[in-house]
């Protein structure tokens, strides 16, 4: 979505090249992987991949890189055709130990490729000031004046409140819109705390639903662990949907802008964009007070934050409930954050502003 944005922005300022990996599509360079590695760990058809980027990227005159997938791209393009390297860090490997639940052995070259892509790049861009924090912590070698913050965006024509569309998804689900909906959107990893939002919702009042767009776990282990889960909540009471395949961006939208709260249970997060997405559609987020959450969601003002303690996750849990409890008791308290929320977006938070900030690093870095 980062990218997506940010390019469309760029490229009434700058001639931009975007080479990415997956499916052929029309405006990128997609670099295949190797298919020799077809049955390898996950890292290798990623860096082979990335092999497959600097040699497609001669023309450059500045790479931009995002994340570790595309950070040893980015490193190797300023090597071999000696330019600069503008990276974005949109969250930290060695701050997300679960993944080697994911990638085993795989994560020791993950987190290998980004420490040497953060420390040789001419600039590193976090997407918050905790995040510029976190990566000045992690990696103390970094010269703290190639650090910048340039935070993540939302377009608000593209989310806005949009309630009651024809057709409707929620309808199709069997929501009943009389009674108060309680959403999350998001992948099923350890980062995202879905298992800690179930639990959460034991504790929720009895007329609240929870609707739960959580698909592409990262392991079988936590599949199992979130189906376990929301089939022992959904005995318990009514009201629980889970959708577990991507919906397009209009469905999610009438989710967001239905919801009199939207709940982001992160344990980790850089940014978030989607409370921004939740905020444009109007809503109100109750999230956890943890990364640069703080800096989107304002508390008291368009939402509530709630501490996380990972030493006491019940505790946690219970403070999710309580704040969603008090959010859907109050709700013109709920509407008045959601407004706010809204112009928060509209004022803070535009791709156009990201594209002029990025593009004055990239002026910097080649003067």
């Amino acid at each position: 979505m980062h990218v997506t944005e940010l390019v469309a922005q760029l490229r009434r300022r700058c001639t931009v090249d975007v080479h990415c990996m997956g499916a052929p599509r029309p405006d990128a360079i997609v670099a295949q992987s190797d298919p020799g590695l077809r049955d390898a760990n996950p890292a290798l058809t990623t860096l082979s991949a990335d092999l497959a980027m600097v040699n497609a990227a001669a023309a450059a005159t500045i790479v931009h890189s995002h994340t570790w997938y595309t950070g040893l791209a980015g490193h190797l393009t300023r090597l071999l055709y000696d330019i600069p390297h503008v990276l974005t860090a949109h969250s930290l490997e060695p701050m997300r130990p679960w993944k080697a639940e994911q990638l085993g052995g795989g994560y020791r070259i993950s987190s290998w490729v980004e420490k040497t892509a953060i420390e040789a790049a001419d600039a590193v861009i976090a997407v918050s000031a905790g995040m510029r924090d976190d990566v000045l912590r992690t990696y103390p070698a970094l010269d703290p004046d190639r650090v910048h913050v340039v935070r993540n965006g939302i377009d608000t024509d593209v989310w806005f409140p949009d309630p009651e569309p024809d057709p409707s998804v929620l309808a199709e689900l069997g929501v009943d819109r009389s009674r108060p909906i309680v959403a999350f959107v998001g992948r099923i990893t350890r980062q995202k705390g879905v298992p800690h939002l179930i639990a959460a919702a034991n504790h929720f009042s009895p007329e609240i639903q929870l609707v739960l767009c959580a698909g592409a776990p990262d392991t079988a282990e936590i599949a199992a662990e979130v189906t376990t889960a929301v089939e022992q909540l959904s005995a318990a009471r009514s009201g629980v949907f889970w959708v577990r395949e991507m919906l397009p961006i209009a469905e999610v939208r009438e989710i967001l802008s239905a919801a009199t709260v939207f709940v982001c249970p992160s344990i980790y997060e850089p940014l978030g964009i989607v409370n921004l997405e939740a905020m444009a559609c109007a809503t109100a987020v109750v999230a956890s007070n943890v990364g640069g959450i703080p800096e989107v969601v304002a508390d008291g003002r368009t939402g509530v934050l709630v501490p996380y303690d990972p030493a006491d996750p019940t505790g946690y849990q219970r403070g999710l409930a309580d704040a969603v409890n008090a959010l859907v008791a109050d709700p013109a308290r709920a509407q008045r954050y959601g407004q706010a929320g809204r112009q928060r977006c509209i004022e803070e938070f535009s791709w156009s502003r990201i594209a002029d900030q990025t593009l004055e690093i990239y002026r910097k870095v080649t003067a």
